[in-house]
C-alpha cells in the first residue's frame, strides 16, 4: 500500500544514509580526511529494502533503530560547533521525519487491514 507516509519514509531514510556518508566522509569528519565513522550508515541499509517494499514489520523495527540516529544528531548538534552541529540538527530532523512517517504508515496499514476483515 503506497501512501504519502511511505514515500516520506523512503526519502528521509535515503537522505539520512547519504548525510551520514557525506558528513563523516568529507563534509565535517571527526578527523581531517575522513574517518571510519562512515560505517554508521551501514545499519541504515538493513531496513532499506523492506521500507522500499512497504513491509510493515520493517517499518516497526526501523522506527526503533532510527532513535539511535536521533540521539546522535541531538548530541552532536548540542556538543559540536560549526558545520558539524548543523549536520547534527539535520540528522535529528531527518530521524524525526522518518520516525513519524513510519509510525503513521504502520498505523494506516493496520487500520486498513482491520477494516478489511
Amino acid at each position: 500500500m503506497k501512501t504519502v507516509f511511505h514515500n516520506v519514509a523512503i526519502a528521509s531514510l535515503i537522505s539520512l544514509i547519504l548525510l551520514c556518508l557525506a558528513w563523516e566522509g568529507w563534509l565535517a569528519p571527526v578527523r581531517p580526511g575522513g574517518t571510519l565513522l562512515v560505517i554508521k550508515a551501514v545499519p541504515l541499509l538493513l531496513p532499506l529494502f523492506g521500507i522500499l517494499r512497504g513491509n510493515v514489520y520493517t517499518f516497526q523495527w526501523a522506527s526503533m533503530l532510527i532513535l539511535l540516529y536521533f540521539t546522535e544528531g541531538a548530541v552532536r548538534a548540542w556538543s559540536d560547533s560549526g558545520l558539524s552541529a548543523t549536520l547534527g540538527m539535520i540528522e535529528a530532523g531527518l530521524s524525526i521525519i522518518f520516525f513519524l512517517s513510519a509510525i503513521f504508515y504502520a498505523r494506516i496499514f493496520k487500520i486498513a487491514k482491520k477494516s478489511a476483515h
